[in-house]
């Protein structure tokens, strides 16, 4: 993806390396944070060689991976500024909180093993940079650049579904269905989520480079219900699935990317879904 000298988004609380916040820069969160870094073209040696204590007051390090992650947040705030005054409504900006190991939420507690979410009670976006190090090592992703991308826009996905009124519908539902009749409804939620984050790719296809996409469906595909439990358990449980199929998430990915059309990501009326 094509980033460098593009607008930053200034909707960020950086807290990694605060008091509490969990692993400090120099230990193995270090490591993770250093081949992000390096990836997308910084000095990887600048993270490693220096102290825990000394990187929490130099902005170096980590500058590479917050002006990346900057970019993506602001072209996912143009992207959905303009297609929101298409729809003649009003589109508020997220919040994105970078942080390590663990952090207070509006949601309550965010740590590293929740992975990436939104939390629609403060309206803001929580990430562990660490999580895109598992993608890849852990989940079997290509890794790439565009799979953080990729997964920002998901949750800001989630993001867009709040300020339409739909994620509360769906927690309306919640209390008159079993556990298995909710999951699908999360199910929905998920994958409209991923359709989200490929009508933002559509809109942001200048700043594409060849294989991002490619990138974008190898982590949908990383993190699908059935691929996560048939790795964590040797079998899998339709009835427990939460987000969807690694097939039904890189569909709904690629269906956004290809039509640009919010209207046409209505997952809680398509029959394939039921």
């Amino acid at each position: 993806m094509r980033w460098r000298g593009e607008r930053e988004s200034g909707n960020i609380e950086d807290r990694r390396g605060m008091p509490g916040g969990g692993l400090a820069v120099g230990g193995i969160g270090g490591l993770i944070i250093a081949a992000i870094v390096y990836f997308l073209g910084g000095d990887a040696n600048q993270v490693i060689q220096q102290p825990a204590d000394q990187v929490q007051t130099t902005a170096d390090p980590n500058d590479t991976i917050r002006h990346f992650i900057g970019v993506v947040l602001a072209s996912t705030e143009d992207a959905w500024t303009s297609i929101f005054n298409q729809m003649h409504k009003q589109y508020t900006d997220p919040t994105l909180v970078l942080f390590t190991g663990q952090t207070d939420a509006g949601c309550g507690l965010a740590s590293a093993a929740s992975g990436p979410f939104y939390c629609p009670a403060d309206q803001k976006v929580y990430i562990d940079l660490s999580f895109f190090d598992e993608l890849t090592n852990r989940f079997g992703a290509s890794g790439g650049d565009f799979a953080m991308a990729y997964v920002l826009a998901h949750e800001v996905g989630h993001h867009v579904q709040h300020l339409l009124g739909l994620t509360d519908q769906v927690d309306e539902q919640r209390q008159n269905l079993s556990q298995s009749g909710y999951n699908k409804l999360s199910v929905k939620l998920e994958l409209q989520a991923d359709f989200l984050a490929g009508v933002w790719a559509h809109y942001n296809q200048k700043n594409l480079e060849s294989g991002d996409i490619e990138e974008a469906m190898s982590a949908a595909s990383a993190v699908g219900d059935d691929r996560l439990q048939k790795q964590s358990q040797g079998y899998v449980v339709p009835d427990a699935f939460t987000h969807g199929t690694s097939e039904q998430r890189m569909y709904w990915f690629k269906k956004g990317y290809a039509t640009g059309d919010i209207s046409q990501g209505d997952t809680f009326h398509d029959p394939s879904l039921n």
